[in-house]
């Protein structure tokens, strides 16, 4: 079947159009298509994500994005056959908050021939609640005009499943398997006893690591997104081999649980850059290069000593990275050659760390096929603290 992905959830509109079919632990998986638009530069001057401004921009790119990907996917067809009166009203009606994207997706509609699309998969949450309503009635409204099932989809699924997808299928995996999901909102150990079961056995308590790099990238002064600088940084401080006169704790690394918590760490860094400047008054570009090493290891070494304890305890045979601090090159590295060597380990290509509609829509065929009960369409809400259960 054809699903169409759509994924709002925080700064980036993405779309995507894939061909799945199987069963769980056997699903064949193309992409047809793939789009996505980053707000990034939009959101810079603001030092982070301003959700009014994440909304109005997924509202003015939703349907021209859709057009693209249709195109790519060979599923475009121009056509003259105007929406109903009904139809027009239910949609007006559907996207009173949303009156720009309302008349975009009007024109749009009554000018195409309905695409072979057989469901529509979308992020219902977590994340930005504005930037989540966007895509949900967009999506409502294409459920409405083609007739199609709706599937609600949870974000961090979608990154579960990011390191498993390959080019012509979804990887079989042996359970029990153990997911590490670190991201600007979200740090999470999460077990996995089968398909679509999920067991959170592990968090954060205040910060997700994503947000401490973030915070810490604007104590050294370093642009937004943050995150992509403190490892720059971080990767210069090794490759000079500089010295390594600061030290930073390692929180909750010997607690007896698989809790996290950044917040202290960022507090050290905070505490530490004013000891220098009270010294220098401004921090040295090797003074940033150091701090980020060590925080960058700090980090890693956390994240590291809690999942090995994870993955002895419940004797974990696959172990999952996923989200868009798995893009970090010194945790990756650090995972894969810390792990035990007896576990298959699965990591995101770069291209699939940060928010994308593939893996939605891997998520959402998933959904449909482990026989969960869907939602009417119009059941569908977003919830920006949605968890995995």
């Amino acid at each position: 079947m054809n699903i169409l992905a759509i994924e709002t959830s925080c700064d980036e509109t993405a779309l995507s159009i894939v061909a799945a079919s199987g069963e769980l632990g056997n699903i064949s998986f193309k992409v047809l298509a793939n789009s996505l638009l980053s707000q990034v530069a939009l959101h810079k001057e603001y030092g982070g994500v301003y959700p009014s401004l994440a909304k109005r921009e997924h509202s003015r790119n939703l349907a021209p994005l859709l057009q693209k990907t249709l195109v790519e996917a060979g599923m475009f067809t121009e056509t003259n056959t105007p929406l109903t009166r009904d139809q027009i009203s239910e949609l007006k009606k559907l996207l009173d908050r949303e009156p720009e994207l309302f008349v975009l997706l009007i024109a749009f509609l009554g000018n195409i021939k309905k695409p072979n699309i057989d469901a529509l998969a979308v992020t219902a949450g977590p994340g930005l609640e504005p930037a989540l309503w966007v895509g949900i009635n967009f999506a409502k409204a294409l459920a409405i005009v083609w007739d199609v099932p709706l599937i609600p989809v949870n974000h961090m699924e979608g990154h579960v499943l990011s390191s498993l997808i390959k080019s012509d299928g979804i990887t079989s995996i042996e359970f029990p398997a153990l997911a590490l999901l670190i991201s600007g909102g979200h740090t999470q150990l999460v077990l996995m006893n089968d398909w679509s079961e999920y067991k959170i056995i592990g968090e954060t308590r205040d910060d997700a690591v994503g947000e401490a790099f973030d915070k810490v990238a604007r104590m050294l002064d370093l642009p937004y997104p943050g995150g992509p600088e403190i490892s720059k940084l971080a990767g210069m401080a090794r490759e000079e081999n500089l010295p390594s006169p600061y030290t930073l704790p390692r929180p909750m690394i010997d607690s007896d649980n698989f809790d996290f918590s950044f917040s202290g760490l960022k507090t050290a860094v905070l505490y530490q850059v004013r000891d220098i400047k009270e010294i220098k008054r401004e921090l040295s570009e090797i003074d940033k290069k150091q701090i980020a090493r060590e925080f960058e290891n700090a980090s890693a070494e956390v994240l590291l000593e809690k999942t090995k304890r994870a993955v002895q305890e419940f004797n974990i045979k696959t172990f999952v990275l996923g989200g868009g601090v798995s893009a970090n090159k010194h945790i990756r590295y650090t995972l894969q050659a810390h792990l035990p060597q007896n576990i298959d380990i699965y990591i995101p290509p770069i291209e699939l760390t940060g928010d994308n509609a593939i893996m939605i829509a891997a998520a959402g065929y998933s959904t449909l096929i482990s026989n969960k009960p869907l939602p009417k369409p119009e059941d569908v809400i977003a919830d920006g603290n949605l968890s995995l259960k």
